[in-house]
């Protein structure tokens, strides 16, 4: 992650432009990109100010609270969507995306995978299993 610029340079560039200089002029000068002095001269004209913003950093997870209901929700009903489980969460109040609820179950180690105990569904243009040989040819 990159970090913010040094505030002495945000304040020279202000001044610089402050000054009589143009943007992109005071953008060559200190080598910063002219978009980001566009973007302090017109933070420092609506706020006063050059500080960079807070970083934001990594934003908790949402459905943390609602673990033992949804680890429950899916030990009753083994086969439920997460498109299901998100429509459960609309209900309470709780609207997320599905991936949200995915992240939510792979975080604990939960996973959909069909069971092997069900059958798959066989191609409906084949017959069956082909037919067993008579006998075996013999070698000549």
């Amino acid at each position: 992650m990159s970090r913010a610029y040094s505030e002495d340079l945000r304040i020279r560039v202000v001044r610089y432009v402050e000054a009589g200089a143009s943007r992109r002029a005071a953008a060559k000068l200190f080598g910063v990109s002219p978009s980001i002095a566009v973007k302090w001269l017109q933070r420092w004209r609506l706020k006063k100010s050059i500080a960079p913003s807070a970083v934001r950093g990594h934003r908790r997870a949402v459905l943390e609270k609602h673990t033992d209901w949804l680890m429950a929700l899916v030990e009753e009903e083994a086969d439920i969507t997460l498109a299901e489980i998100g429509a459960k969460l609309a209900k309470r109040g709780v609207r997320v995306s599905l991936s949200t609820i995915w992240s939510f179950y792979d975080r604990h180690d939960f996973s959909f995978k069909k069971k092997r105990v069900r059958q798959r569904a066989g191609s409906p243009r084949r017959g069956g299993s082909p037919r067993a040989l008579g006998g075996r040819a013999k070698a000549a």
